[in-house]
């Protein structure tokens, strides 16, 4: 219940303050979970823009120092599906966390880069999102968003979402650092796609 309501509230702040102009609404999985979002990440409006996007219940990855700031913060956003995650570390117990998110039907959303980008230009993706995916056995939704300028209202945003890779195309030997690197690039290269095929945010 609790879940429904905060993204409600959510959709509804967000349709206010952003115009969302969603591409690729035909490639939004009917699922509504066991399924891996992979997404640029250039805000932290992101997650919850995703969200109000895709219909679900979600899992993410958040950076460990955000579980910190306040019990009322840890305890909000962890109701809202985010787990601690240490950067820059192979930290097992996110990834299981990921997986048994997966496992029970929730959508996974993850930034393959690792981090914001400043620029807005795509980085070299980390190994997380395609050892996930081999494990979970789960196909990967491409997204690619880019904010307009920022307004006083209504700012513009896209979302573009491609065709999802199958879970069969990402089945590779998770002991292979080179079969791993090269899923992580497969995504990155669809996200990238949906960059250069995206139009202007005014």
């Amino acid at each position: 219940m609790f879940y429904a309501l905060a993204r409600e509230l959510v959709s509804f702040v967000f349709h206010i303050c952003f115009k969302i102009i969603l591409i690729g609404r035909e490639n939004i999985p009917k699922e509504k979970g066991s399924y891996i979002i992979a997404s640029n990440h250039v805000s932290n409006n992101d997650p919850p823009m995703i969200g109000v996007v895709f219909k679900g219940k979600y899992n993410f990855m958040a950076k460990e120092e955000l579980f910190q700031i306040n019990p009322i913060f840890t305890w909000l956003i962890k109701k809202l599906g985010a787990f601690p995650v240490k950067r820059g570390s192979h930290d097992m117990s996110a990834i299981d966390s990921a997986l048994e998110g997966l496992k029970n039907g929730r959508i996974f959303v993850i930034f393959p880069e690792g981090t914001r980008s400043k620029n807005g230009e795509l980085g070299r993706p980390k190994s997380g999102v395609s050892l996930i995916a081999a494990r979970a056995k789960a196909p990967v939704v491409p997204v690619f968003i880019k904010y307009g300028k920022k307004r006083f209202l209504r700012r513009h945003v896209i979302v573009s979402v491609g065709e999802a890779l199958p879970a069969e195309k990402l089945d590779v030997n998770t002991d292979d650092k080179r079969q791993i690197r090269a899923v992580s690039e497969l995504i990155m290269g669809e996200i990238a796609k949906l960059k250069d095929s995206a139009p202007e945010a005014d």
